[in-house]
């Protein structure tokens, strides 16, 4: 080991002693640095400059409308570009567009089609078509501006997508507003509706048995309704028959009245007549009680007495006889509107005065045989004859004053309630024939009525059976329905639903047009681009420039005779270790100082590089010194391996399987991991796991070195001077 340090010491002292040396050996610690400087500030911020690279647009549209609301969805987006910087927007025609894109004037042209509005509109339709916006790009000019002019273009998309859900949505929105407040104005309507249901469901069996009843009695009425009309020919002859009787009656009646007209006056006279004898035989007995009776002369007397009261019960009898026909014809009078009562009063004032005339009768009968009876007395016993004369003529007097009362009652009420009741007789009579002549020109009407109710009620029991045919049915849906009622309760709340109805609909159209916003939450804020990529251009450099320092350094001594092989190898180790240190620190101080990268662990950045510069130098230097100009190679490919599949640009998992596969056996990966903790934050249990897996890369070739650099210069150095033998190679 002493002599690699004198190795050592002898490359230091060249180097400073020898300006020319100095110089080159300045050259290679610095100009790494500038590789990295140089791409990191290049890829600063790429995304920033957008607003220079120009992208055409056209727009065609020729607008829409959407429930009598106007829609141009291509002049918004016109209106809406124009204040947005993203991309060098130019406003042209299609023509003219596309004429710059092909000479590539243009990057990339977007054209709105005439018939864009109009298909978004469609939405409302029962077949709705999707609207196309047409992007076209050239994709010669430069590989990564297709990328972000189609990320523009996804941007417009969804800004268009974005301004016509809203537009869409305030008009949906609108409608919402309208019906919530409508069902909330009708919300007792619909509460009342609920409860009808409800009551519908628990009334179902009442109304299947309502429906029954129906068809039960709608057969019944049916039958009722074809007897009526078998009825109807009787009921017709029936009014017939009753007109023809109230005919027959009124003439009787005329008969019964010509008859009184003709019998009044004989009663009357008959009735005065009574009277007069009654008055004749009280006088005649009065006188008979003033004078002497000669009772001789008693047979005399007693005959006339007799032949007088004779005459009169004849003359009453004729009376009675009469009231008898009055009687019959008050019975034959048929009364149409109070038959019984009328014709009861009637016959009661004729039954008094048939009562009265036989009490005259009777009286005069009973004085005719008390006439009998002064004769037997005069015969048995005369001693009595005045007393029995007095009897008689207080009997007689009596007679006469009750045949008197008799008159004038017959005058004042009998032959007046007489004629009041057959006057009254008449008009019932002309009552009903009236009314029996309407019901008669009614029968048609009637039998019409019972023709249409029989065929109505055919229809309507027809009906219920069809009802109580789909009652079933009815039942289901109904108690579907009130389940579904009540399942809606249980879960939601139309108060709830009508708020939700109601809501603002430019609130819900700003809501609508942009949904969902990001809110991002940086774990690892980096600061731009530029920063992001430092971990992957620093750690290419410090690789560079290692690759500089095989290309101008000798990796073995001029003269090897005085020194071992593993002598030379540590003694050249420690000048490669020593430039590409001082490499790296020039590299990372720049990052920070020059460039002014936002690194949140510093000191561990410029440390972090410091090791890998180790394992780096390490590793080509090994390569190098044993396979000579193949291990030159080697190391590039090295290189050429590790961009590509270290995920220094693009994520591991993005890349082929290939790049997959050896991205774990590659130390940029680690390397690169490593800065990258001390740029955004260290998490240490990673940054010790890329840390060891360095140190065991940097240890591998070092025992490579070591062990294998002997045995393996043998086998090679015949390649090598084959290879100088061609005048190529140094």
């Amino acid at each position: 080991m002493k002599q690699s340090w004198s190795i050592y010491r002898h490359d230091l002292k060249n180097t400073t002693t020898n300006w020319v040396a100095l110089i080159i050996i300045g050259g290679l610690i610095v100009l790494p640095s500038l590789y990295a400087w140089f791409n990191i500030k290049a890829s600063w911020d790429p995304y920033g400059q957008t607003d220079r690279i120009p992208v055409g647009i056209v727009n065609e549209d020729e607008g829409a409308t959407i429930r009598d609301h106007d829609m141009n969805v291509g002049k918004e987006l016109v209106e809406t570009l124009k204040e947005n910087d993203s991309l060098n927007w130019q406003f042209t025609d299609r023509k003219t567009a596309m004429d710059k894109l092909e000479y590539g004037d243009y990057f990339a042209v977007i054209v709105v089609p005439e018939d864009f509005s109009e298909k978004m509109a469609t939405v409302m339709s029962d077949h709705p078509e999707k609207s196309t916006i047409d992007y076209y790009v050239n994709e010669k000019i430069n590989a990564i501006a297709p990328k972000i002019t189609e990320k523009g273009a996804s941007v417009i998309v969804q800004k268009v997508s974005g301004q016509f859900i809203s537009t869409v949505n305030g008009v949906i929105f609108d409608v919402f507003n309208k019906l919530g407040i409508e069902i909330e104005s009708q919300l007792p309507d619909i509460e009342a509706f609920e409860t009808y249901i409800f009551q519908a469901e628990e009334q179902l069996p009442d109304v299947y048995q309502l429906l029954q009843d129906g068809l039960d009695e709608a057969s019944t009425a049916q039958g009722i309704i074809e007897k009526a009309q078998a009825r109807l020919p009787d009921a017709k002859n029936a009014t017939e028959e009753g007109l023809q009787t109230i005919h027959d009656t009124e003439a009787l009646l005329a008969k019964a009245e010509n008859k009184l007209d003709e019998l009044a006056p004989k009663i009357e006279a008959d009735l005065k007549k009574a009277q007069q004898t009654a008055s004749t035989v009280h006088d005649f007995l009065t006188d008979l009680t003033n004078t002497d009776i000669s009772f001789e002369k008693q047979e005399e007397l007693m005959n006339k007495l007799d032949a007088r009261v004779t005459e009169s019960v004849t003359r009453l009898s004729k009376v009675e006889q009469a009231l008898e026909r009055l009687s019959e014809l008050n019975t034959d009078n048929p009364d149409a509107s109070a038959p019984n009562r009328r014709q009861e009063a009637a016959q009661a004032v004729l039954d008094k005065a048939a009562a009265d005339v036989a009490t005259l009768r009777g009286a005069l009968e009973e004085m005719q045989s008390n006439a009998g009876t002064i004769d037997q007395f005069i015969t048995d016993k005369h001693g009595e004859v005045d007393q029995v004369l007095a009897n008689l003529t207080e009997l007689s007097a009596n007679t006469d004053t009750r045949i008197g009362q008799f008159l004038e009652e017959y005058h004042q009420d009998i032959e007046p309630a007489v004629r009041k009741k057959m006057n009254t007789a008449k008009t019932t009579l002309a009552t009903g024939s009236d009314v029996l002549t309407d019901i008669q020109s009614t029968i048609p009407e009637v039998a019409q009525v019972l023709e249409n109710a029989d065929t109505t009620l055919s229809d309507g029991e027809e009906m219920l059976q069809k009802i109580a045919n789909e009652y079933p049915y009815i039942r289901t849906k109904i108690n579907e329905l009130a389940n579904r009622i009540r399942d809606i309760q249980g879960k939601t709340d139309i108060h709830e639903i009508i708020e939700l109805l109601k809501n603002d609909p430019d609130a819900e159209r700003s809501f609508f047009e942009e949904p969902v916003k990001l809110n991002k939450n940086e774990l690892f804020p980096i600061a731009n681009y530029g920063s992001g990529m430092t971990p992957f251009y620093t750690v290419l450099a410090i690789w560079v420039g290692g690759l500089l320092l095989i290309s101008l350094l000798a990796t073995d001594v001029h003269d090897p005779s005085p020194y071992t092989v593993s002598e030379r190898y540590f003694g050249k180790l420690f000048t490669f270790l020593t430039i590409g240190l001082l490499q790296t620190l020039i590299v990372t101080s720049g990052d920070l100082f020059l460039l002014h990268v936002e690194v949140r662990e510093p000191v561990w950045f410029i440390l972090f590089g410091l090791l890998i510069s180790l394992v780096f130098v390490t590793i080509i230097y090994t390569v190098v010194t044993i396979f000579g100009d193949v291990g030159k190679a080697a190391v590039i490919v090295m290189l050429v391996l590790q961009i590509a599949g270290a995920g220094g640009t693009y994520p591991v998992i993005l890349l082929p399987e290939f790049f997959q596969a050896i991205s774990p056996f590659l130390p940029f990966t680690y390397a690169i991991d490593l800065m990258r903790e001390a740029l955004g934050g260290i998490v240490w249990e990673r940054a010790q796991r890329d840390m060891l897996f360095l140190a065991l890369f940097g240890l591998a070739f070092l025992v490579i070195g070591t062990w294998l650099k002997k045995p393996i210069n043998k086998q090679t150095e015949k390649l090598v001077k084959k290879s100088r033998q061609s005048g190529m190679f140094h």
